[in-house]
């Protein structure tokens, strides 16, 4: 019964990844054909989640929080549930852009409680380990744009308020509303960048050490990073921040990532096996 609910719950994860492809799409694209079939595919996994809940809710004769595992479960539920009720009573459809990414996320981290098999092959681990850091690099470097552009935007909106003719290096910056359109668009290519890092690096972690992997301070980091990531897109695209406090918000996003690398900076020993 225990790995009955996990099958389903790993059918919903599945079905609330092409909920976070319909995001990724829209960031990169402005707009996504999967619109439709990404909501559709969200009702049916969350159906199946709530069957993995109640399945594990009576093989457990109890409401299944009793670990990590089925905490962040239930708590993916109930993000879908809110997120489903405020579609329907409020036509809010942009808040996909938000709840698909957490609830994907969370539901593939709940789903992980029971280990499967190692690599089939080694050199498909050292692929699955490059496309993670080479992805989290890629992130890493539209970060660096997103912070100058934004550093470059409280400068240039200084030298406006003051109404002093700048001179030297900052004479001939964009204006202010270029810089913000850079800032959004690096942005959202971070976030793509980095939740393709944390997606290639949950799976590697999980295949490579089984459930332990919860306990990797670093992962934890990383997913903090992440989650300021999206918390700064959605702050920007669907809340309207702009200007300074966006700018701002930014560079705080930064300095999150700069710790995140940080606290990486052992990878090198696993990349030398």
């Amino acid at each position: 019964m225990h790995e009955t609910s996990v099958f389903w719950l790993r059918i919903a994860a599945c079905l609330y990844f092409i909920g976070l492809l319909h995001t990724l799409l829209t960031l990169i694209r402005q707009r996504s054909s999967l619109a439709p079939f990404a909501h559709s595919a969200f009702v049916v996994g969350v159906v199946l989640h709530m069957v993995s809940i109640v399945e594990l809710a009576q093989a457990e004769r109890q409401f299944p929080v009793g670990n990590f595992y089925q905490s962040v479960s239930v708590l993916a539920f109930f993000i879908a549930l809110l997120f489903l009720f405020v579609w329907w009573r409020y036509q809010f459809a942009p808040l996909s852009l938000f709840s698909f990414p957490v609830v994907f996320l969370l539901t593939l981290v709940g789903a992980t409680q029971i280990p499967v098999s190692g690599w089939s092959d080694p050199r498909l681990r050292d692929a699955w380990l490059m496309l993670h850091v080479l992805t989290v690099l890629s992130g890493y470097a539209s970060l660096l744009l997103t912070a100058v552009a934004s550093i470059f935007y409280l400068i240039r909106e200084r030298q406006l308020k003051s109404k002093k003719v700048a001179k030297g290096l900052f004479d001939r910056l964009p204006p202010l509303g270029t810089l913000d359109k850079l800032i959004t668009r690096s942005l959202e290519f971070c976030f793509v960048f980095f939740t393709a890092g944390v997606l290639a690096g949950i799976i590697w972690a999980f295949i490579e050490t089984g459930t332990r992997w919860i306990g990797d301070g670093r992962i934890l980091v990383g997913l903090i990073t992440w989650s300021v990531c999206l918390i700064t897109l959605f702050l920007r695209t669907l809340a309207g921040w702009r200007g300074r406090r966006a700018a701002i918000i930014s560079i705080t996003l930064t300095g999150c990532a700069v710790f995140t690398w940080i606290s990486h900076v052992g990878l090198r020993t696993v990349l030398a096996r």
